[in-house]
């Protein structure tokens, strides 16, 4: 059996009349973000070749396009009363504080990595990065991760190079790789 509902517990639930003027805010921002993606766009010089006859322009005017078209799809549901459910917090224990500490240590190691892939090389700092993520996250088998975070790093290194065409910064390992 139900509780009964009073009528000001579900009045302060629904949108007000005329839709959330929040998410007229969300709508306006992503309005102005497709509109800069196609001014952008435009600023790209259109060249054609034998291999993309498509040319570099037509992604973002196509992305800038659908986030307009997203942004007033988005208006006229607002307006129509359409709003999101109010998070249930299925897995995450709302009673908790935000851990500060993990948040702060997976910043550092991401640093860490962006001051050290020039001057060692990507697969070192990934390593690093890789091994330092899983440790902050609560990864207790050490040598198991840090032969993951190597495959990892080793393989996203040959998968720019190699299927990409990017190269990454070798770093001290330059000649061996």
């Amino acid at each position: 059996m139900s509780a009964p509902t009073d009528e000001l517990s579900t009045k302060s639930t629904r949108p007000p009349e005329g839709g959330d003027r929040a998410q007229y805010g969300v709508c306006a921002f992503v309005a102005l973000l497709g509109a800069a993606v196609i001014v952008d766009a435009f600023g790209i010089p259109h060249v054609n070749s034998g291999t993309d006859p498509v040319g570099p322009r037509t992604v973002p005017l196509v992305l800038g396009v659908l986030l307009v078209l997203v942004a007033a799809l988005y208006a006229v549901d607002v307006a129509r009363g359409g709003h999101g459910e109010p998070e249930a917090g299925e897995d995450v224990d709302l009673s908790q504080g935000s851990d500060w500490r993990t948040v702060l240590l997976l910043t550092g190691v991401f640093l860490v990595n962006a001051v050290l892939i020039e001057p060692l090389g990507w697969v070192i700092s990934g390593t690093l990065l890789f091994w330092g993520t899983a440790l902050t996250l609560g990864n207790r088998h050490y040598v198991r991760s840090l032969l993951i975070a190597v495959a990892l790093s080793l393989t996203t290194f040959y998968a720019f190079a190699i299927g990409l065409g990017v190269n990454l910064p070798a770093g001290v390992l330059q000649g061996i790789l």
